[in-house]
């Protein structure tokens, strides 16, 4: 490695390929190196010791917004009355200020002299590394990419002897090459809200970085970027590495190079499976169990394998991201949406669902990206996707193809395949895992609603949020979906705090109840009526107002849950836990069956994640200057998706007619 290139990661001389995090970000910090630019005030991590500490929210406060949050949702009197009983007990008694004791020592002695998070580890192993789930579906999210309307050609057809897929795949690779030297270099400007600078924390976790199953609690390994200059792509199951970055200066490699090597892995994909000694293991459904079962097979793989197959996990594992290089030709943003988020019976063990990142690129052109979420939510990976969003073809450059070596990408499990193939018990964990895999896929269902009557300028004119417009009809949308109002997330990060990830915003509030039973079931028609007309209004804007405060609030982490779920660890054995915890009430509260998030960004077609809870959906939304982009996920024995789509579009109508714009102010949210 040529000294004048220095990252910003450091590695111990102990272990200097690999670092493993047991999802402790403080720890992890140990390998970052803060100095590695020569300006701190452009320096990805240059802020990270200067960020405020996570918050403590003020008992009192917190439990004020808590009944505002919980009331709505009471089905009888009784609920009602039982969960206030239980929380004024609750909020009198010693246990509660004790509870709150404990956790402000938490924060002032546990992580004394630091301005880490009281909150960090507990969510990354409660919340992801812990949970046993499959992370497909369960975990994971997508993101679908708009076209790369440079691509010439017709359908899939070869353009200068490449496929449209193999174009783009190149040119988001050169993407990737630019944007991993800018955070492995630590030279990526940092992200900020306005003039505030946000934790980079998560940054560590996009490259070289593979989640690892274990029993009981998984691990993330991140190998040193100094060390690896490969991707990997995949192809019909089977994986490659390929060397994409110039290891002296870490830019891309020339067009022609990678373009070569990426139709070399197509090439030996087809050899291998069209060969006379037959298939191979699609070893790629092993990361689709549930995680005591991944870990099972990778105990397994390695058993059968011995050292051979512990270097070629390592050699799948350090890939800067996955490739992978699918033969659907998908048109509608259903499909895609299919493709992305799990891959299904056609493409779904062409994936490594570990891996942080894998960049999903179609023969046709159409491409997106499958995230791991245990270590790194959504807006970081937004920022990446902002840099491969814009790559485009026609930049790539084959003008000095002739002059272009030829890199031979690696079959990674070729020298350990024949051990595999010969294990009997390998052969019934894959055939269960397959199982396991289709079942899951084929219980859900996917539908989007792609809204074109208006978007943010016109709500803006109207004098709302946006956001809160938009989950005030997600909320009556839902609400003549279930017939009765239901507990609802939206995802706000908090990373103006070292370590913040996100905290829960709550839809449901008085004034949103009133809003959504003054709609009622179903359209009424009656806004010609402009009395009631006026009503509906006021009670619409006095939602959305609730609702811009709730999320203000949230973003300061200053919300509900993440306080609640402090106190609720803290309780020791032998205590007697307050009634309050398990109030039925309280619990449906936050029984998410409208689990939202927003991402809104313009080179976006669609993205989206699986429901949170059986009974529930999964809602992601996507506001553009002139349109709304819906993704909703559910289990398909419910029979909800199409149908909420079509309550989403009525729901937007609807309070559309409510609003003469002539009468507010432009928001300026």
């Amino acid at each position: 490695m040529s000294s004048s290139f220095q990252g910003a990661l450091t590695f111990p001389q102990s272990s200097p390929n690999v670092y493993e995090s047991n999802g402790d970000f403080s720890m992890d910090d140990s390998i970052l190196l803060h100095s590695s630019s020569s300006s701190r005030t452009t320096n990805l991590y240059a802020h990270q010791d200067s960020l405020a500490k996570l918050p403590i929210p003020k008992l009192e406060e917190t439990l004020d917004k808590l009944v505002d949050t919980v009331l709505p949702l009471a089905r009888n009197e009784y609920e009602r009355s039982e969960f206030v009983r239980k929380l004024s007990e609750f909020q009198k008694s010693n246990l509660a200020r004790t509870l709150q004791s404990r956790l402000e020592v938490k924060r002032d002695v546990e992580y004394a002299g630091t301005n880490a998070s009281w909150l960090s580890t507990w969510w990354n192993t409660l919340g992801y590394l812990q949970v046993r789930d499959s992370v497909v579906i369960h975990v994971s999210y997508f993101f679908h990419f708009v076209d790369d309307g440079s691509l010439v050609g017709v359908g899939s057809d070869d353009v200068d002897g490449y496929s449209r897929g193999v174009l783009r795949a190149c040119s988001l690779l050169n993407a990737v090459a630019y944007f991993r030297k800018s955070v492995i270099s630590g030279s990526l400007p940092p992200e900020r809200i306005r003039s505030t600078p946000l934790c980079a924390s998560a940054y560590k976790y996009m490259f070289h970085s593979c989640r690892v199953p274990k029993l009981e609690q998984d691990s993330y390994r991140i190998y040193n970027p100094l060390k690896y200059n490969h991707v990997v792509v995949a192809r019909k199951g089977y994986f490659f590495a390929l060397d994409f970055v110039d290891k002296e200066t870490q830019d891309p490699l020339p067009s022609q190079t990678l373009a070569k090597g990426l139709q070399r892995c197509i090439e030996m994909a087809d050899e291998l499976e069209t060969s006379s000694s037959g298939q191979r293991l699609k070893l790629g459904y092993f990361t689709t169990s549930n995680r005591d079962d991944c870990a099972k097979a990778r105990e397994m793989l390695i058993e059968v394998g011995g050292n051979r197959a512990e270097k070629a996990l390592e050699l799948l594992e350090s890939g800067a991201v996955m490739i992978c290089l699918d033969d659907e030709e998908p048109v509608s943003k259903r499909d895609c949406a299919k493709l992305f988020l799990h891959g299904g019976s056609t493409s779904g063990y062409n994936r490594w669902f570990d891996k942080s990142i894998q960049i999903i690129v179609c023969k046709n052109g159409k491409a997106g990206l499958n995230g791991e979420h245990s270590m790194m939510d959504g807006m970081p990976v937004v920022n990446f996707a902002n840099a491969l969003t814009k790559a485009r073809s026609s930049d790539l450059s084959f003008s000095n193809a002739k002059d272009c070596a030829t890199i031979e990408p690696i079959d990674i499990f070729a020298t350990c395949m024949p051990d595999f193939l010969e294990s009997s018990k390998l052969e019934d964990l894959l055939k269960n895992a397959k199982h396991s895999f289709t079942e899951l896929t084929e219980k859900h269902d996917i539908h989007d609603q792609s809204f074109h009557i208006f978007g943010s300028a016109w709500i803006k004119k109207s004098g709302f949020s946006p956001d809160a417009f938009v989950q005030l009809a997600m909320h009556l949308a839902t609400f003549r979906l279930f017939k009765e109002q239901g507990a609802t997330y939206e995802a706000t990060q908090v990373r103006m705090f070292k370590y913040g990830r996100t905290e829960t915003t709550r839809t449901v509030s008085p004034a949103s109840k009133k809003f959504i039973e003054k709609m009622g079931f179903w359209p009424r028609f009656d806004e010609s009526d402009d009395n009631i007309r006026k009503e509906k209004l006021k009670l619409l804007k006095d939602a959305a107002t609730s609702h811009v405060n709730f999320l203000k609030n949230a973003a300061g982490a200053k919300g509900v849950d993440r306080h609640m779920l402090g106190l609720s660890l803290l309780i020791k054995d032998g205590e007697t836990s307050p009634e309050i915890f398990s109030d039925e009430l309280y619990c449906r509260a936050k029984h998410w069956r409208v689990s939202t998030s927003n991402l809104s960004h313009p080179r976006f077609d669609n993205w989206g994640y699986g429901e949170v809870v059986p009974d529930g959906v999964g809602l992601s939304y996507n506001i553009k200057r002139d349109s709304i982009i819906f993704n909703i996920t559910a289990l398909k024995d419910r029979n909800w998706t199409e149908r909420l789509s079509h309550l989403l579009e009525e729901s937007l109508l609807e309070m559309k007619t409510l609003c003469n714009t002539k009468s507010f102010n432009q928001s300026k949210l």
